[in-house]
């Protein structure tokens, strides 16, 4: 269970957190599996907010269609099988909620390519680092204010490949899974944000390029990387739809996309979730 300071920090965000009614907060779609999302009842609604944890970190807390619930992002490196939320409620005994992750098996791809396209230089080793840090701090950002719902806003128009979690081999070697939505579009195409929120972090990254992140409150922040051009700074507040820079092609890529990653209580997931799903199509 949290320790004291860490409850009284938590319950203290979380009750500055608005309450939502059902049909004014669209939760993601229930998908848990590494990568994805748990969305679980906590209590009903009729009592005090709680607040809960997952492997340490504090999640995300509403209230809608007459329950608290907790709605919990799964890392891709999770492990399928016994998962444990941790809650603590105001004003009786904190309990635990026990869930499974299911497993998913994500694509592998073979690449084979010359040695210095892999391995960098220990300049570049250390640059990565550093900038490694800064965008994973940036990325666990947990602010009070929720957001008004998690339907997100495709941020550019574009196909969108079905790449998260694929997992490129190159010369042998394993390298982390991919852990965004790429949507194809050409350079300058605008990037509009899918959710109101704030500029957390902007930056020239080696593997990102041009990077903004944009934090939405209660743990979940967006990225959006290769931009050709940055159109907002660091504590702008960002209304729904409002461009925050342009696609591109900068850092390391092979042409021009945006790379859009979805955090949430510090788990990169799948964007998809958050989107509404496609129409479906007519019988003909």
């Amino acid at each position: 269970m949290t320790n004291y300071l860490t409850r009284f920090w938590l319950l203290s965000a979380l009750c500055a957190a608005p309450a939502f009614g059902a049909g004014e907060f669209v939760a993601p779609r229930n998908s848990a599996v590494p990568g994805g999302v748990h969305v679980t009842n906590l209590r009903p609604a009729d009592g005090d907010q709680p607040s809960a944890t997952f492997n340490g970190k504090p999640v995300l807390v509403v209230r809608q269609a007459g329950y608290w619930r907790a709605i919990v992002g799964i890392p891709l490196s999770a492990e399928p099988g016994k998962a444990t939320i941790e809650v603590s409620h105001p004003k009786s005994k904190d309990t635990a909620i026990v869930f499974d992750i299911l497993p998913k098996k994500y694509s592998v791809q073979q690449l084979k390519v010359p040695p210095n396209q892999v391995n960098l230089s220990p300049e570049d080793e250390a640059r990565v680092t550093r900038e490694t840090e800064k965008v994973r701090a940036a990325l666990d950002a947990f602010t009070a204010q929720a957001p008004s719902t998690l339907r997100l806003e495709q941020p550019v128009p574009g196909r969108r490949s079905s790449s998260f979690g694929l997992r490129r081999v190159f010369n042998g070697e394993s390298r982390n899974p991919h852990s965004g939505m790429d949507i194809a579009a050409p350079t300058g195409t605008p990037v509009k944000a899918p959710l109101a929120g704030r500029v957390v972090d902007v930056g020239n990254y080696f593997f990102n390029g041009n990077n903004v992140i944009v934090d939405h409150g209660m743990g979940l922040v967006t990225m959006y990387c290769h931009l050709s051009k940055i159109r907002v700074e660091v504590g702008q507040e960002l209304k729904r739809g409002e461009v925050l820079g342009d696609v591109g092609a900068t850092g390391r890529v092979t042409g021009p996309h945006l790379h859009w990653g979805v955090s949430l209580n510090g788990a990169m997931v799948d964007p998809a979730l958050f989107l509404a799903p496609p129409p479906k199509k007519k019988k003909q």
